[in-house]
């Protein structure tokens, strides 16, 4: 990988630590990208990839998909950025109204954290409350008050939260078990604005809620007049076209959705009942404001993935969650013929595999997990022309572009990258 190494050397002379996320780097250096396209990835050394990584769930529909390229290479011609309101932007929140039963109105962001981060000051206006209540590994952005307790890169580091971060407002930060409705009761108090919660935890590897468990956080947070937000930056339009709630049959007052919203464009929103949303400015007191919200570039890149996702439909999203199945069982199969203590857990088009020998529930039972394997084992599949996020805290996606030669090469890959980390 010798121009990912000279790349990688000059990129740390002007950018921070080399890269622009902290969760792109692995050791000795990451390999850069020359190109993708559909289900494959390609590196500056010319080595191509089955992408997993997918921008970590962004690409359900992989990479260059026709559709949206299409649309945004027709949006183009007509312009780039306005900074005034589109017809295409009404279109493209009446599309994710359809979808998504519990937004009754929504305003377009740039990325998740911008999404959550509104919807936290939101909730705090329209209870007049101040704390919220988050959950232990659930990571919601990089800012000061979601960072307590969180998953992701900061987990993938072991740092504890972060320097630097304001404590007079990590103090209005309450954490709870996931999984854990006792340790949610005992966080609650009649001074909560909002639970905020990933429906399924993608940011500590992948953990799937109990049986009843997302339908008694909602249960538990309106006892105490608190607003329930799902941040479905990871599982919006990934687990369903409907994402988390309708794959779980759940509603929550403010929904936040970034990644598989953009079709491999960057764009987020957040929404939800019509008589909370009233009170964003200027219609109402709360200021939430960006220059690039509404980007039409990606808007329509946006209206071409949710339109695609609506044709594909349940056949399509039932057919990767048999994949992801398939792949999850092959792992587990193969770990337990070579007595390596592990533990898989999918759910949808994801799966993640845990170097523990303990069902995976929570952030506690996640942290459990031999880290430093999973960096082998993410490693060995790299050599065997497989691209997995570098972190054991993170998940494996697919993508409706994989075809099933490369699932077959997944699980070869997966096969002899076990057999190397057993040695």
């Amino acid at each position: 990988m010798k121009n990912s190494a000279r790349l990688y050397s000059r990129a740390k002379k002007s950018i921070a630590s080399g890269v622009n996320s902290p969760v792109r780097y692995f050791e000795p250096y990451p390999f850069f990208v020359k190109n993708a396209r559909g289900g494959r990835i390609t590196d500056a050394d010319g080595r191509t990839y089955i992408d997993h990584c997918c921008a970590y769930g962004a690409l359900l529909l992989g990479h260059r998909n026709r559709a949206v390229v299409s649309a945004v290479s027709a949006q183009l011609k007509r312009g780039t950025l306005y900074c005034a309101p589109t017809p295409q932007e009404t279109e493209l929140a009446e599309l994710v109204a359809k979808c998504y039963p519990s937004i009754r109105r929504l305003r377009l962001l740039n990325t998740g954290m911008e999404a959550t981060m509104s919807a936290i000051r939101l909730a705090r206006a329209y209870t007049g409350r101040q704390k919220i209540v988050k959950f232990d590994g659930g990571y919601h952005g990089a800012y000061d008050y979601a960072l307590v307790s969180a998953g992701s890169g900061v987990a993938h580091y072991g740092l504890a939260d972060t320097q630097g971060a304001l404590r007079a407002a990590t103090r209005n930060t309450l954490v709870a078990r996931y999984n854990d409705i006792a340790s949610l009761e005992a966080a609650m108090s009649d001074d909560v604005a909002a639970v905020i919660i990933e429906p399924v935890m993608a940011n500590a590897g992948l953990i799937t809620p109990t049986r009843e468990f997302l339908r008694r956080v909602i249960r538990v947070a309106h006892s105490h007049g608190a607003l329930v937000i799902f941040d479905e930056t990871v599982t919006g339009f990934r687990m369903a076209v409907g994402g988390a709630q309708e794959y779980y049959g759940v509603r929550a007052d403010i929904t936040t959705l970034a990644k598989a919203l953009g079709g491999g464009f960057g764009i987020a929103a957040f929404g939800g009942r019509a008589d909370i949303m009233e009170k964003i400015s200027p219609g109402g007191p709360v200021y939430v404001a960006s220059t690039f919200a509404g980007n039409p570039i990606s808007v329509s890149a946006s209206i071409a993935a949710i339109r695609q996702m609506r044709r594909l439909g349940a056949k399509t999203y039932s057919r990767l969650e048999r994949t992801a199945g398939r792949i999850a069982s092959h792992v587990d199969d193969v770990a337990h013929d070579m007595h390596i203590p592990h533990t898989v857990n999918s759910a949808a088009s994801m799966f993640q595999v845990f170097f523990s020998n303990v069902p995976v529930t929570d952030y506690a039972t996640a942290r459990l997990s031999d880290s430093g394997k999973f960096k082998r084992l993410a490693a060995l599949l790299r050599d065997n022309g497989v691209f997995v996020p570098p972190s054991q805290f993170e998940v494996a996606f697919l993508s409706t572009a994989h075809t099933g030669q490369d699932i077959q090469h997944t699980m070869s890959a997966y096969e002899r990258a076990l057999g190397g980390v057993r040695h």
